[in-house]
């Protein structure tokens, strides 16, 4: 059996001295905005507000100054995300630009994506989603079926993508497709491509609706879409080794244990400061394993930064994390009484029914816990 390991994230006296800039920035921004609200968090869409992140230097912090980043430590990016979602900031336009996509450009992109993507994505003003997910596919990314067939001076694509966030607000995608050979193929044979979601003909865009009734996630019909030749991200036929070491970045972050971070708040609202012994306990647990699933996302941080690859490590805070996030609407209704009703316990009701019809995706987004589970096993050497 594999040792799975979670060294101590160093110290940065420069990420904690942010910290408190950043509180400053958020209690400003935020004052009028009621939790019913900043529950949306990372689902929240305000361009606006991600362009004062980027002309604050809070987009692409870790990326190279010679793009237009920062240069910053993953640790001092981890401090702005992590008080972002506390906060309940409205994030999801350039999330995934800022976390997977900007990175993966930068480690594997031509020197001219680079140049036109990177300064745009930190500036705020250029939003990506994933093309990863396909109907009858469930989490096995490696099933593939949409295809790029190459043709004069580009590709054609033709297949669906599902699930996809932002998919209608966002201005480019990284599709994972498969490129030549057949879905028996699995792993080999699929590369990424970038794919303009404005101008791309070909393209269909339809709304998958929550049970909130909002609109966050799509599925994408691609039929004879051409891209040109400089669409292709990286080397073709490379798609599973780049789109599996995006992972990381996916499944470690804070935002996989602070999705009920605001019911959680809305709770210790309404019981005040003396709660019933019942309450005490559960809330002293939530509180433990928080700390607990910080201090590993935070070693995983660290690990990002000395440039290691820690797959199996962010796998288990992803999954640690989807259960924690799950539990907590279920303890917030079991130690919190409505009636009679309050100003504080309306508030409350709101932000925990909005949490509740969430909750079951927070173990589908980012692999599913079967999947994670699985990588964990192999990590472990038990499979």
């Amino acid at each position: 059996m594999s040792a799975l390991t979670f060294p101590p994230p160093p110290a940065s006296d420069t990420a904690e001295a942010l910290r408190a800039d950043v509180r400053a920035f958020l209690a400003a921004e935020l004052a009028d905005v009621p939790a019913t609200k900043r529950m949306e968090s990372w689902s929240g869409f305000d361009p606006e507000f991600s362009r004062k992140l980027g002309a604050r230097g809070w987009i692409g912090m870790t990326f190279p100054t010679q793009y237009g980043g920062h240069g910053c430590s993953n640790l001092e990016r981890y401090v702005v995300i992590e008080e972002l979602l506390a906060a309940g900031a409205p994030v999801v336009g350039h999330w995934i630009s800022d976390r997977q996509s900007g990175p993966s450009i930068l480690r594997f992109g031509t020197e001219a994506q680079k140049r036109f993507f990177i300064p745009k994505i930190v500036a705020g003003e250029c939003f990506f989603c994933i093309g990863m997910s396909e109907p009858n596919s469930g989490s096995d990314l490696a099933s593939v079926r949409t295809r790029a067939t190459k043709v004069d001076g580009g590709w054609l694509i033709n297949g669906t993508k599902l699930w996809t966030s932002q998919a209608h607000q966002a201005h480019y995608m990284i599709l994972f497709c498969r490129s030549s050979g057949t879905p028996d193929d699995r792993q080999n044979g699929t590369s990424q491509f970038l794919v303009d979601m404005k101008s791309t003909k070909g393209m269909a865009i339809r709304p998958v609706h929550a049970m909130t009734g909002e609109h966050h996630f799509n599925e994408i019909h691609f039929q004879d879409a051409f891209i040109p030749d400089d669409a292709l991200l990286g080397d073709e036929g490379q798609g599973w080794h780049q789109v599996t070491s995006e992972l990381a970045y996916e499944r470690s972050g804070p935002e996989r244990f602070l999705s009920s971070f605001i019911l959680l708040v809305e709770t210790l609202r309404v019981l005040g400061p003396a709660p019933p012994e019942r309450a005490a306990i559960a809330i002293g647990r939530l509180g433990a394993h928080l700390v607990t699933l910080r201090r590993l996302s935070r070693s995983v941080a660290g690990m990002l930064e000395a440039g290691e690859n820690p797959a199996t490590q962010a796998s288990l805070v992803k999954d640690l994390g989807a259960l924690l996030e799950q539990e907590i609407p279920d303890i917030a209704r079991a130690i919190i009484a409505i009636d009679p009703p309050t100003e504080a316990t309306e508030r409350f009701a709101e932000v925990l029914a909005y949490t509740t019809l969430h909750a079951p995706s927070f173990s589908l987004r980012g692999g599913t816990r079967e999947i994670l589970r699985g990588i964990i096993a192999r990590g472990l050497g038990l499979r």
